[in-house]
């Protein structure tokens, strides 16, 4: 039997929901979703490293790239820019709706939702603290000429 990969899991377990506008799921627009890793990596071969950020947990031992906030492209995640919303959320429609590489976590968070995202958000946050997800933040550091922070764990 073929086993499913972590991501057909993941995708699975927190499938689409229907697009809406509502003022709920718009809010959700004001602190952008995380991506898979995989999904990050597609985002990055298809030109948007320069419109990503990467936020690190408490103790910069984990870092995770996501959509940045309007004014904090290309770098670190700064909670200066945190009320400028999604770079990618422009004029009430998200640029990259329904592309591959749409965060799963906003292709699963929806008014009809409520109190499922901290899960999944634990999930996403489990596929970055991977080799995997360290080599893809050293790939997008570098293509941004940042430093790492001391603590941070870049793999191989």
């Amino acid at each position: 039997m073929r086993k499913m990969s972590p991501h057909t899991n993941l995708h699975s377990l927190y499938p689409p929901s229907p697009p809406c506008s509502c003022k709920v799921c718009t809010y959700f627009c004001t602190r952008p979703g995380w991506w898979l890793v995989d999904e990050a990596r597609m985002a990055m071969d298809a030109g948007y490293a320069g419109r990503m950020m990467l936020e690190l947990s408490q103790n910069h031992s984990v870092g995770v790239l996501s959509p940045a906030f309007k004014g904090n492209e290309g770098y670190f995640s700064l909670q200066v820019y945190s009320s400028n919303g999604c770079t990618f959320f422009t004029h009430g429609l998200c640029e990259i709706f329904g592309q591959t590489f749409q965060p799963i976590e906003c292709r699963f968070c929806h008014h009809d939702r409520l109190g499922y995202g901290m899960k999944c958000h634990q999930e996403i946050a489990r596929d970055w603290n991977s080799g995997k997800g360290r080599r893809l933040v050293r790939r997008w550091l570098q293509l941004q000429n940042l430093q790492p922070p001391q603590q941070f764990v870049l793999g191989t």
